[in-house]
């Protein structure tokens, strides 16, 4: 009150600064220049003109007396029509400074315009921020694949720490943050697809990578994107779609872009598998030349063994199926054997794929007997619970090129009846 009955303006605009009013909003409502009104309430500068003080009072319905001024043309007349929302808000914090300035500015009544500016500080502050450092450090332990797990228990927590970031991309967020949590998100869903595409469950595995895909392209990951892609060629690849394979596989290729990356080359590893299978040989030869050329000039963060990376070893898993599914056994045995040195102990369901692989070369050679017998060896020699899903799958398309000649033969008949268990 003694602020305004003295006409100390500086404490004026700095209270209506405080109640929620920036100086822009202040000139425009008193007719005075921004930048004036800044000095005013920084104390450099006065207002003495009758006809200025009129206008702020006016223009921040200060009634006249507060001022020392007859009373208002404004004062006390009633509103023919309600104020809209948004007239409503500065309205409402007008109130709340000329409540502030009648009680002469004590701390007591100040809490509408502290509460304004608690309200601001909160905005400004993120309350529930993720902790990222542990969603990645999840999304890290889980990209290094199996570990000699059972897939069916690598899903159940690849789903479950997928469902903790669902939540928090419902809430506000930071840009930077949401960008980080739809990379995790891609990530998680994109490992999720992988282990479905592993168990055979085609159709999941097709909707996760759909929606790991759009995670990725709003973060602007252009290599995730890519490999998620990649990752999804492989379905059809793997289930009798070829032609499907190759335009996903194009797809990932041309989201790639020019750069060098583990993506790029899985993109280009994919699309020769695709070719081979769909009986394209020379598409299939250019695109193998073009994973070597890729592969050679990986950087070495690129070459990681997890499934984000492209190492030595998973592009020979890779480089088998096409060269076997082409015809090209010797080269195909190479890096099967190469392959196989490589792998861990524990990569189990690669080490199955490779001597399954191995074994469709013996039937390519004319050895179809023996492709029987080193699948079946290939089979029970891994646990039980890698014989279904994709290593099932392999298996039982070399039992379907046994001629019907042979299918009464011991080693076909075993076959039939480790694919049966």
């Amino acid at each position: 009150m003694r602020a305004l009955s003295t006409r100390t303006f500086s404490t004026v605009f700095a209270a209506a600064k405080a109640a929620g009013l920036s100086y822009k909003a202040i000139a425009s409502a008193t007719g005075i220049k921004a930048d004036r009104v800044s000095q005013i309430a920084h104390g450099n500068a006065s207002i003495t003109s009758i006809d200025i003080i009129e206008r702020v009072a006016d223009g921040l319905r200060i009634p006249g007396h507060m001022l020392g001024l007859a009373k208002r043309s404004w004062e006390g007349k009633a509103t023919t029509d309600p104020p809209t929302a948004k007239e409503a808000e500065p309205m409402q914090r007008r109130q709340l400074l000329r409540g502030a300035l009648t009680a002469g500015l004590a701390a007591s009544s100040l809490t509408p315009i502290t509460d304004v500016l608690t309200a601001a500080s909160q905005t400004l502050t993120d309350t529930d921020v993720p902790d990222l450092a542990h969603l990645q450090a999840v999304t890290e332990q889980h990209s290094y694949g199996y570990g000699g797990r059972a897939p069916a228990d690598v899903l159940v927590d690849l789903v479950a720490d997928f469902a903790d970031v669902t939540p928090l991309m419902r809430r506000p967020q930071r840009t930077a943050t949401r960008t980080e949590l739809c990379r995790i998100m891609g990530q998680l869903g994109g490992m999720v697809g992988v282990v479905l595409h592993d168990l055979s469950d085609r159709r999941n595995a097709y909707a996760w990578f759909d929606t790991a895909a759009r995670a990725a392209e709003e973060a602007g990951d252009r290599h995730l994107h890519t490999w998620i892609i990649a990752r999804k060629a492989m379905v059809p690849i793997n289930f009798g779609a070829p032609v499907a394979a190759v335009d996903l596989a194009e797809r990932a290729r041309h989201t790639a872009g020019t750069a060098d990356s583990a993506a790029a080359t899985l993109a280009a590893a994919v699309a020769a598998r695709a070719y081979a299978l769909a009986g394209r040989s020379e598409d299939a030869q250019d695109a193998l030349r073009d994973a070597d050329r890729l592969a050679d000039a990986l950087p070495g963060e690129e070459r990681a063994d997890t499934w984000f990376g492209h190492c030595e070893q998973k592009h020979g898993v890779h480089l088998s199926h096409a060269l076997t599914t082409l015809g090209l056994t010797r080269r195909a045995n190479e890096v099967q054997e190469h392959a196989l040195n490589l792998s861990s102990p524990t990569s189990t369901l690669t080490r199955t794929l490779l001597r399954l692989d191995a074994a469709a070369c013996r039937h390519h050679d004319g050895n179809t007997l023996e492709a029987c017998e080193a699948a079946v060896d290939a089979l029970t020699d891994a646990p039980a619970r890698f014989r279904t899903g994709l290593a099932h799958r392999r298996a039982t398309d070399l039992h379907n090129r046994v001629p019907a000649k042979l299918r009464n033969a011991p080693p076909a008949r075993a076959l039939a009846a480790a694919l049966a268990v």
